[in-house]
């Protein structure tokens, strides 16, 4: 009987391993998290930005809604936008709500 109780106690040595060996697994699922997915999305929204602020009177644009219209004018200290759907109505949009600029086929 006290050979079976000396084979379940642990060893002498042998503490589970240095916390290199933890720390490196947890390190590369964040890397790999960060250039899959955080740092595609971080360029996307800076293209976005950039195409918002180059946004002029005139452009064709399509909204997050899938409207089509053309700038009517802008308010910068507002973030707002006015787009122009046919010849009399014009809506008021925040410049986020602008998904992008249509081509002038």
């Amino acid at each position: 009987m006290m050979h079976f109780i000396a084979m379940a106690q642990p060893g002498g040595g042998g503490g589970g391993g240095s916390p290199l060996s933890f720390f490196v697994p947890i390190l590369l699922i964040f890397l790999i998290m960060y250039f899959l997915m955080i740092r595609p999305q971080q360029k996307k929204q800076k293209q976005h930005q950039a195409m918002l602020s180059v946004l002029k009177k005139g452009d064709k644009v399509v909204t997050n809604s899938g409207m089509f219209g053309t700038v009517w004018g802008i308010n910068d200290k507002e973030n707002k936008v006015i787009l122009k759907f046919g010849d009399d109505l014009k809506i008021e949009f925040l410049k986020s709500s602008i998904a992008g600029k249509v081509d002038k086929d």
